[in-house]
């Protein structure tokens, strides 16, 4: 069982912004405050594996540091990321390309992307985020969709991941 998880509107208000390179919440509370509701969330699912579909990942130019911002038991679940640095380099060697590529695409082409490298199938992932953008319809159950504000504080974001995960640990462990 995969889940891509995005931080801001999730994890925390969508309202994070770097202040001399590093992350800060221009709103109330801290960051990360509802990583403990997601860590009791796949508490059932030892299984889960996290895969980071933030935008951190390439802002901050580290997997590591990006991954860290987690609480110790989210870590251990985290398996990679949607962006990899290799994705700024030219396929045929290290020349430098537009890295604005990647921050163009939906977050659901990002996901894509990577379940398509990996070879997912659909009954072995879900994704938590607060953009809905470009999601196919057909997937649109793939997607626990956050309030910006609100993130996983929300109840109906939290039962929504719980339903979605006891289905996918139904799916996945037959």
């Amino acid at each position: 069982m995969i889940v891509f998880l995005d931080y801001d509107g999730v994890l925390h208000p969508d309202a994070a912004y770097l202040v001399n390179g590093r992350p800060e919440l221009g709103a109330a509370g801290t960051l990360f405050m509802w990583a403990p509701i997601l860590e009791e969330a796949l508490a059932p699912y030892p299984d889960a594996q996290i895969v980071l579909s933030t935008s951190w990942v390439r802002v901050l130019k580290s997997f590591t540091r990006t991954r860290a911002f987690l609480p110790v038991a989210l870590q251990a679940r985290v398996i990679g990321a949607t962006w990899h640095s290799a994705m700024a380099r030219h396929h045929e060697g290290s020349h430098r390309i537009d890295v604005n590529w990647f921050s163009e695409l939906s977050r659901y082409a990002q996901i894509a992307r990577y379940i398509s490298r990996a070879g997912l199938r659909a009954e072995y992932w879900l994704a938590i985020d607060d953009d809905s953008e470009g999601w196919r319809a057909e997937l649109r159950d793939r997607l626990v969709e956050t309030d910006g504000a609100l993130g996983l504080s929300s109840a109906s974001a939290q039962s929504e991941l719980a339903e979605r995960l006891q289905w996918m640990g139904r799916s996945v462990y037959r």
